[in-house]
């Protein structure tokens, strides 16, 4: 590299020799030029793009025919592989290591740095101790963070999980076993550079840069994108810390105008080995995001639209253990071999039961990273039907380069609501057999017979359960052939998801035979989403700062549910296809009809 740099430049068109200073002056000033451009292209796409993520009304698309939705740029794509000079990498791993000791700290300390909240029972977060204890060379005692462009959220949580704990140390290192664990959080993430390996090939001590991109589930609530530091060191023989930190300060990074809009302060966890392969997860997730216009009956479950609104459930601690939990409980059953039989019915073999919950488990995963209101979905919303609801629109072209679903032009409608329900009133009709044809616009049969039914949790709600439908005159064939319904229920005391598609039966009982179902092209929809409505939600730390208006408005959140429902179509098997107005129709339509139906069973029609 040396002996390069000691030679004189020349154009890689004509090779004649140029002078160093000149070229590198004429660089620098390209790369300054090349830095605004982005800039402005970024606030040009934040104005355009933003509309649906935002809450900002957007002109529905017309009535005619529609064009291609495009996909925005990725953040991704701004990461040229310069992000770090060569004087960042010490800084980093000083960060990581200071952001090690405050993870450690925030996980054992109790009061007065932790309050107990006498209604919710749960950890809140005494920021003008934070600030005393942490963030000395901070002015004041969080003052600015209320007056300024961010809020804070802080949480801690405290379970087990059953997975050991070398399985979840390299799950959080591995970028793609991690975006596995959190399929209805991580719309996208990645690895863009290790700062430091690991002692004796191991994850001890290392340090990587990472990226992620986090949603709730629902188009009309903004992502999160993360750049952060990730740290990984063995405590003792039986205790392991994951700890990420944000790198760079939002407001003096070069990036600042791109919609990164969010930073994490000293956030991880604390893994603990405990008998039978279980693990004690303590987790404070503690961030600082820009204000963002979220719509009011999410402001209580989202905490970002107000400063120090309510605990911001839908990012907090919580919402990711219970996360973890699930996901732990469904890779035990994949393998367990004690499952009650009645836990187990329509699968005669293990290979049958690991193949059915991995195909089912990969359609609630790709419901749900469609539904987000990232900006690379580019959402629109559609025309208003009779039922006057806003619905939201987008597509997406599969060209072939992925078996998992059809090929073509696949449109994807969702609409999210308020409905006046308790959560688990909601998901027990949706899990109900005898009721399903009063809401599933899917099954058009008389009655449907359960014909698999597989539990993967210790709640007997986390099932995957396949459907036949049984026609009027056909109630001998409903097994042999047609189509089957195959549901996957995830829920936990955070969220829940119903995902559910429509599969021939030729092509899903190989599954249950215990073939690969990697194959199997799936195409769900269903009830992405279904949330409290934040009746919860209390302060997410206590401060001397001043709360705004909206912070009331947002702690007055009355009892519900949160629902996000969502159909996905084939618009065309042709990937250069436009889209059309029947098919928006035909989506959209899905969409209505199905909300009507749940709220006439619900009766809850005038919602």
């Amino acid at each position: 590299m040396r002996e390069l740099v000691k030679k004189p430049s020349r154009c890689p068109n004509c090779g004649v020799a140029g002078d160093v200073a000149a070229l590198a002056t004429q660089e620098q000033r390209l790369r300054l030029e090349n830095a605004k451009l982005k800039a402005e292209v970024e606030k040009l796409r934040g104005t355009l793009g933003q509309s649906a993520a935002d809450g900002v009304t957007s002109p529905p698309c017309s009535a005619g025919s529609v064009s291609v939705l495009m996909k925005s740029r990725s953040p991704l794509d701004d990461y040229d592989g310069t992000f770090l000079g060569h004087d960042d990498k010490p800084r980093i791993l000083e960060l990581a290591r200071s952001a090690l000791g405050e993870v450690t700290a925030m996980c054992s300390a109790g009061e007065p740095l932790w309050v107990r909240g006498v209604e919710t029972n749960r950890d809140i977060l005494n920021y003008d101790e934070y600030v005393r204890l942490f963030r000395r060379d901070h002015v004041g005692s969080g003052d600015h963070l209320a007056a300024g462009w961010s809020s804070v959220e802080a949480s801690r949580e405290c379970g087990l999980v059953y997975l050991d704990t070398v399985q979840l140390v390299h799950a959080f290192m591995d970028v793609d076993q991690w975006k596995e664990l959190f399929p209805s959080m991580i719309t996208k993430a990645a690895t863009l550079s290790v700062i430091s390996t690991g002692d004796d090939g191991g994850q001890d001590g290392v340090v990587q840069l990472m990226f992620a991109e986090l949603q709730t589930l629902t188009p009309v609530v903004p992502t999160r994108e993360f750049y952060f530091a990730r740290y990984c060191k063995k405590l003792t023989a039986e205790r392991w810390a994951v700890v990420d930190v944000s790198f760079d300060k939002p407001e003096t990074d070069v990036r600042a105008s791109s919609p990164v809009r969010c930073w994490k302060n000293p956030s991880g966890c604390i893994f603990e080995e405990q008998a039978n392969g279980h693990c004690k997860v303590t987790w404070v997730e503690h961030t600082r995001c820009r204000r963002s216009a979220v719509p009011p009956v999410y402001r209580a479950f989202a905490a970002s639209g107000v400063a120090f609104a309510a605990s911001g459930v839908a990012f907090a601690a919580r919402r990711w253990l219970s996360a973890l939990q699930l996901q732990g409980e469904r890779m035990v059953f994949a393998v367990a071999t004690n499952v009650p039989t009645r836990d187990s019915s329509g699968v005669s073999t293990l290979a049958g039961r690991r193949s059915v919950l991995k195909l089912a488990h990969r359609m609630t995963s790709r419901l749900c990273r469609a539904i987000g209101g990232s900006r690379d979905l580019a959402w629109i919303r559609a025309p208003k039907g009779d039922g006057g609801d806003d619905i939201w629109l987008t597509s997406r072209k599969n060209a072939g380069n992925d078996p998992g679903e059809p090929q073509g032009l696949i449109a994807c409608a969702a609409l999210s609501a308020w409905l006046p329900v308790n959560p688990t009133a909601l998901l027990d009709l949706l899990r109900n057999e005898s009721r399903r044809l009063e809401w599933d616009v899917l099954l058009p049969a008389k009655s449907v017979k359960s014909c698999v039914n597989l539990a993967k949790g210790k709640d007997r709600a986390n099932c995957v359960t396949a459907y036949a439908a049984r026609p009027e005159e056909e109630e001998e064939e409903e097994e042999s052939g047609g189509k089957w319904v195959l549901q996957d229920v995830c829920t936990n005391p955070c969220e829940s998801t119903v995902a559910y598609a429509a599969i021939a039966a030729a092509a899903l009982k190989p599954v249950l035979a215990g073939h690969d179902s990697s194959g199997v092209a799936v195409l769900p929809c269903g009830f992405v989403s279904v949330m409290p409505d934040g009746l919860e939600s209390k302060l997410a730390v206590i401060t001397t700062s001043r709360r705004g208006d909206d912070d009331e408005l947002a702690a007055s959140a009355g009892s519900g549910s949160l629902v996000t429902l969502a159909f996905q179509v084939l618009a065309s098997s042709s990937p250069e296809a436009t889209l059309s107005s029947d098919s928006v129709e035909a989506v959209t339509g899905l969409v209505s009809s199905t909300s009507r139906n749940i709220r006439k069973a619900l009766g809850c029609q005038d919602w």
